[in-house]
């Protein structure tokens, strides 16, 4: 995984709304240009975004940009290893919800 140590951008903020046995339920807040920081996902996940826009995904390898639409979910796989950055120059919001119970 890049060491993203040195980065310049906003950290992005989750608040976890909810996290039991079965599912964790973040609610993330990205300013314009915030990011996640590198991470890797250690469950299947879908998020919800609550705003139309543009995300910047980087796997490591490439570096693409994601068009959400409010309201219209995805589904990711456990291990999936990325940053996300706000594209948008306003505030960007989604749910992400991880499934820790099969």
């Amino acid at each position: 995984m890049p060491n993203k140590s040195t980065s310049s951008r906003p950290a992005a903020t989750g608040t976890v709304q909810v996290d039991n046995d079965r599912v964790c339920v973040t609610e993330w807040r990205f300013a314009p240009g915030a990011e996640t920081t590198w991470h890797r996902h250690g469950y299947d996940y879908v998020v919800v975004p609550m705003k139309t826009g543009r995300l910047q995904i980087d796997d490591g390898t490439e570096t693409r940009i994601a068009e959400l639409a409010a309201g219209k979910s995805y589904y990711r796989p456990v291990g999936v290893e990325h940053n996300v950055i706000n594209a948008n120059d306003y505030e960007f919001v989604f749910v992400e919800i991880e499934f820790k119970a099969p």
